[in-house]
């Protein structure tokens, strides 16, 4: 599907260092639709292509609803956002893709939530509801004046739950939180790295088909390279019938960018998939935080910002 070139109709203030976008088409027409827990991928004008969660109702198809929060260390993304995108902006962006996907008919539903993590979380609240499933949500933040969509998510009750860590004078607990959870609930969590690296941790008794993330930032420690491409390895370019060596120090984004391959990427940290790439032949070596550890053994696809090899050549197809 074609990029879009849609118009910003709204933008409002959600919370502090949150705006509220929303986004049309310019001439009326039906966008496409989305699942809960898609985004969207912005081409700022400034050059930067970044990806944001879509926290609206996903049965709406006259707008896209967006929450952005604004990064103490921004790289120029959401910076741009806050300062420059207003009502009657145009900017393009891709259609919505998903790496976060709701899973139907589960006997019951835990969010949490972390800052600006609530968005994606958002679409998958008011699914619930108009599903009639079964969903609580914890929603933490450092304070209550950082909780985007505070007022929409109060009116849910005792559904949900919200920390703030200046309030209860420490962040939220999450191995309590997680020890009691009925079997077959279908977790799914997006914020921080600190809350999701400790919801992976105290809730791996449940298994992984049940517990989600979204990552916004990549865990600190990192997998040790594979022992096959300890000194690097070879990838093969079916397409255009080149081989290239990929030394421990570089990615495979780097090296086809070094030898004029122009392949799409946004993040560089395997968090939003943007430069999948098929695998013809040879075993990856996945390092990225989309795909399901339970899908990786028979993945013929891998993120060539992060992910290597585990067998001494790939044959891409490129």
């Amino acid at each position: 599907m074609s990029d879009l070139r849609l118009r910003v109709t709204a933008v409002r203030t959600e919370a502090r260092d949150v705006l509220r976008l929303e986004l049309q088409d310019p001439h009326g027409a039906l966008l496409p639709a989305f699942a809960p827990g898609a985004h969207l991928t912005l081409h700022l004008p400034n050059g930067l292509q970044r990806q944001y969660s879509l926290a609206g109702d996903n049965r709406e198809r006259h707008r896209y609803v967006l929450g952005v929060g604004r990064a103490a260390a921004s790289r120029g993304g959401s910076d741009y956002v806050h300062r420059m995108l207003r009502a009657g902006a145009e900017v393009t962006c891709s259609a919505p893709a998903n790496n976060f996907e709701l899973v139907p008919d589960a006997p019951r539903y835990l969010f949490i939530a972390g800052g600006i993590g609530i968005t994606p979380i958002l679409s998958m609240v008011r699914w619930c509801e108009a599903a009639g499933e079964p969903w609580t949500l914890v929603y933490a933040a450092r304070s209550r004046v950082r909780m985007g969509f505070y007022e929409e998510l109060r009116a849910y009750g005792r559904r949900v739950r919200f920390h703030c860590d200046d309030e209860q004078g420490a962040p939220l607990a999450v191995a309590p939180l997680l020890a009691d959870v009925e079997p077959g609930t279908q977790v799914y969590c997006c914020g921080p790295a600190p809350l999701m690296a400790a919801v992976r941790e105290h809730g791996a008794h449940l298994g992984d088909e049940a517990l989600h993330f979204e990552w916004f930032s990549a865990p600190a420690a990192d997998a040790p390279p594979a022992a096959a491409a300890a000194d690097g390895f070879w990838v093969d370019l079916r397409r255009s019938g080149t081989s290239l060596h990929v030394p421990p120090d570089r990615s495979v984004l780097d090296v086809l960018e070094a030898n004029g391959h122009d392949v799409p990427f946004a993040c560089r940290e395997g968090l939003c998939g943007t430069c999948e790439t098929a695998v013809c032949e040879g075993e990856p070596e996945h390092r990225d935080y989309v795909y399901p550890p339970s899908q990786r053994d028979t993945l013929r696809t891998m993120l060539v910002c992060v992910s290597r090899a585990k067998s001494a050549r790939l044959v891409l197809d490129l």
